[in-house]
Parts: C-alpha cells; structure tokens; sequence
C-alpha cells in the first residue's frame, strides 16, 4: 500500500511541475492541463522498463569498473527519456518546435531536482512507520 501511495505522489509531483511550466510558457491552462496529464503517464508508464533494463547492466557490470559508467549512463539515459516524451508532448500540443524545445531542457531538469527530494521525504516517511510498527510489535 505504501508503494502505491508513493506512486500516486510522484505522479502528482510530477503532473505539477508538468502543468506549471506548460502554463508558464503557453499562458494556455488548457495544454497545461494537457501536458501535465499525457507526459507524466507516459514517463511514469516507460520508467520502470528503463529501470529494469538499466538494473541489469548494473548488476552485469558490478563488479568491474564500468559499474559507476553504468550508474551514470542509467541517469543521462533517463533525462533523455523525459526530454524526448516532454519534446513530443509539446510538439505534439502546440506544433511549436521552440516550445517542445525548451520544455524538453526545462521539465526534465526540475524532475530530476524535485523528485530525489520527494523520493527522500517518502524514504523518512516509511522509516518512520517502520519504527512503529518495530515499537508495536515489541509491546506486545
């Protein structure tokens, strides 16, 4: 339940970052709605199999040096990802390749800022109800 709960607020997060600066630079609440309901889904709905796929090069190449090249490639690899849904999206809204351009460079970058933060906050959050539950279990 937690994990799914996580989910739905990094989806959230996600949505908002997606609306504000799609509102930001259209002025239109209209595609910013669209784009922060279509390109969160699609990132959110493609992360896991880019997840997985990088998962496996890293434990491939674990022991070696090319583990942190790995590690590393995994993230440029997934800011790609966000870049070319967010460029697609765009385009795809307003035929604008300048907006499908600059969402492309900005949407990514302030996921990639907000999110660790978000995924940080949660981490606190079930570390916490860990701890109770810990401190329940040794009551009885």
């Amino acid at each position: 339940m937690f994990t799914a709960i996580k989910t739905f607020s990094q989806v959230c997060t996600h949505m908002s970052i997606a609306f504000g600066l799609a509102y930001l630079l259209t002025g239109s609440l209209a595609l910013g709605g669209l784009a922060a309901i279509i390109e969160p889904v699609i990132n959110v709905a493609l992360l896991p199999w880019h997840e997985k796929a990088w998962h496996a090069l890293r434990r491939r190449h674990a022991a070696g040096r090319l583990g942190l090249a790995a590690l590393a490639g995994e993230k440029i690899s997934q800011t790609c990802l966000h870049m070319g849904v967010a460029f697609g999206v765009m385009y795809w809204a307003t035929g604008s390749m300048a907006f499908g351009g600059l969402l492309a460079v900005v949407e990514p970058i302030c996921n990639v800022i907000v999110l660790p933060f978000h995924d940080r906050l949660w981490e606190r959050v079930r570390v916490r109800l860990d701890s109770r539950g810990a401190a329940r279990l040794a009551a009885l």
